[in-house]
Parts: C-alpha cells; structure tokens; sequence
C-alpha cells in the first residue's frame, strides 16, 4: 500500500486511465443495443486496430495473457519444447509458455535497453541445437515500450527457423524502421489492461499476418466452436448448430469492451504525444543528476513507463528506501520488474539461482518507474521531479 503523503498537496497516483465522454457514450450505445458479449462491436474495433497496425488479421481478446496463450497454441507449441524469453517482464509473458506443456528458456537483457539480449538469445539457440533440444519460439518483451531490436531477431529467427511472438503488451502504437511494433514477428500481442497506452479495463489483441495462426487462434478463442457466437445468433440460418474441433479456451472481448477500445484507439496518437511531452520533460529536468541513470531518448519509444535507476554508491540509501521515500512525499511509483529466474516457482523448477541473468538482476535492484498517464497535469509533472531531486539531494552519500 502507498505510504501516506507528509504534504498538503494531494497523492500523485502511479496512473490513472485517461476516459472521457467517448468511451462513455460508446458504452452506453451498446448497452442499449440489446447485444453486450462479442459482436459487431468487437469486429469493427478488431477492423480498425487492423488498420493502425497494418497487418492482415486483428483478433480481440479477454487480456493479453489470452492472447500469447492463443499465439503459442497456433505455433503447435506444446510439451518437451523450448520458449526463448526474457526473465525480465510480468508473469504473463512466461506462465503461458508454461500452460501448452512447453518450458521458458530464459536468456538475459541488455543493460541499456532491458530488453532481451539478441546476443543471448542466439547463444542459447546454438546451445540447444547442440543439446538436440527443440525450440519452437523467441518471445521478446518490449520494455516499457521500448521496441526490442527486432532487426536482430528477425534475422536469428530467419536463420535458425523458429517464429517469433512479440509481447508488445507495453509498445503500441509506435513504428520503426523494421515495422510497426508487434506485428513485426509471426504474431504479436497488444495489452489494454487499465494501466497501458490504451485501455478497455482488461483485454488484449492477438495480431498477425499468417493465415494459420488467425484461422486456429480465432477458433480457440471460444471453446473451439466453429462458428462464432455473433453468427450463430443473428444469422437467418440455423443458428443452433455448430461443431467443436477442439477443445478451446473462453478468451473473446465483450463488446462493452470493444466500445471502450474503440473510444481509445482514436485517441491513441494523442495519447502518445501526451506521454512524448511528459517523459520529455523528466527527461530534461532530471539530466545531469549523477545518483539517478535515465532512460535513453527514443523516437519510437511508447514511453508506457519511464524507468529511472538508482546509481550504486551515489546515495546513502538503496533503492527500496528511495522509493519509500518519494512516496511519503505524495508520489506513487511503482518497480518493473522483479525477474522472474526470483520468484519461487522458476527458481525451483529450474534450479535458477538470483546470479544467473545478473543483468536483470542489477536492473531489478535499482530501477523505479515514475508516475506517466496522458492526463497527468503539468503541476503534478514537476511535483514528481521536485520530489525525486529533494530526495537525491537529501541522501547523497
């Protein structure tokens, strides 16, 4: 829990979702539609996120945790297989690995960027080529919303013939010179969980240009059947029957969902600006502070967080005590991530010790997000930087 503010001034939440009177009137329309799950609502959104993301196939989902699941399970991922990911991320990125019956094979980040190390990942394919172990996919995260090298990979996933899934859960909408940002590899997944660059409170989408994995992800997303539930109500034929062809999973968006995405997808370039505008200003206001390092500059960065770390030795206190610190005065901060070679789970399945990605492991160790939403008031931006500079200020060593 947030440790209370010392000031008069009021919290500064770590974030707070940016909905107006769009998102509201849309919901209200399909609340009075007669029609709330997954219909025509859900697949104009999935049409129009197409569109932005200029890929061939858009499927809604119920998170993005669905949607890496349906992504692996369309790749006929399954036991005794490999996954190359990162152990730097939230646990959606390898727990799905672990329900097709496949194992996580970790490989560490890039001290710049805290994205996987393309290095790294091809070390470890080389190693299992070796081993005559199987790896049947790379999943790169994009950090805070900086795009992972995915020139790199690509080029290692073209060579070594293993797909790539994108969790692109923090990285829309931004492009580079490689593509636009998760619809670059064979799939890629978008999260509008309630803290990312756009929301529908949960819910995620499934992107790719391969037939394959559209065709069977779109199955799966419902029980396997073979019609979709929209058809099968609204259609003149006879709409009871339907076949399964395998037994699926409950992941399909509502269209109360899809209403609110739709809301935000209009608003998404906006939004980018805004979050452009404020980690530039952290940017600016923070430089030359010899006890914190800054992200770099980047123009197809989605700046979902801006990630500082605390520098060894420059303080009289850790990171732990810096963040306490910043939120006795009124900020709300957050930490990404704790790796996940640390948590209980991976460490014993594994036999993973702390010392192993020892990357991450430093990251983790001294990293601390600042508060970043769209709507975040000037006021509050340089409440943030006065607060972290007093603290420094405060501790030096």
């Amino acid at each position: 829990m947030p440790v209370a503010a010392t000031h008069n001034a009021p919290f500064v939440p770590f974030f707070r979702p940016s909905i107006g009177p769009e998102e509201e009137t849309a919901v209200i329309s399909v609340l009075r539609s007669g029609w709330l799950t997954t219909g025509e609502v859900t697949q104009r959104f999935e049409s129009e996120f197409a569109a932005v993301a200029g890929v061939r196939h858009a499927l809604a989902v119920n998170s993005a945790t669905a949607g890496l699941h349906l992504a692996l399970e369309s790749l006929g991922v399954g036991p005794e297989d490999a996954v190359i990911t990162t152990p730097y991320t939230f646990a959606a990125t390898a727990e799905v690995i672990r329900y097709v019956g496949a194992d996580p094979l970790f490989v560490d980040i890039e001290t710049h960027s805290m994205n996987i190390d393309p290095q790294a990942v091809e070390h470890a394919l080389k190693r299992c080529r070796a081993e005559k172990r199987k790896v049947s996919a790379i999943l790169p995260v994009h950090v805070a919303g900086l795009p992972c090298d995915m020139r790199a990979l690509a080029d290692i996933s073209r060579r070594y013939q293993v797909p790539i899934v994108e969790d692109a859960a923090h990285a829309f909408p931004v492009r580079t010179e490689s593509g636009f940002v998760g619809a670059i590899g064979d799939a890629g997944v978008y999260s509008f969980y309630a803290t990312k660059t756009i929301t529908t409170g949960e819910g995620g989408m499934l992107v790719t240009d391969r037939e394959d994995i559209a065709a069977r992800a779109r199955i799966m997303r419902l029980h396997g059947i073979d019609r979709d539930v929209w058809n099968r109500y609204t259609s003149r034929d006879a709409s009871w029957r339907y076949d399964v062809v395998a037994p699926g999973f409950k992941y399909n968006l509502t269209d109360i969902a899809a209403a609110i995405g739709r809301a935000q997808l209009a608003k998404a370039e906006d939004f980018l600006t805004c979050r452009r505008r404020i980690a530039g200003r952290y940017l600016e206001a923070l430089a030359g502070l010899d006890f914190l390092q800054l992200p770099a500059p980047a123009s197809s960065h989605a700046w979902h967080l801006f990630i500082v770390h605390v520098v060894p030795g420059k303080l009289s206190i850790d990171r732990d005590a810096f963040a306490e610190e910043l939120m006795r005065r009124g900020i709300g901060i957050s930490v990404h991530f704790i790796p996940l070679h640390l948590m209980s789970y991976y460490r014993s399945r594994y036999d993973l010790r702390p010392e192993n990605f020892p990357r991450a492991l430093e990251s983790f160790r001294t990293c601390i997000s600042l508060p970043l939403w769209p709507s975040l008031s000037d006021q509050d931006v340089e409440r943030v930087i006065s607060a972290v500079k007093e603290t420094g200020f405060a501790h030096r060593a």
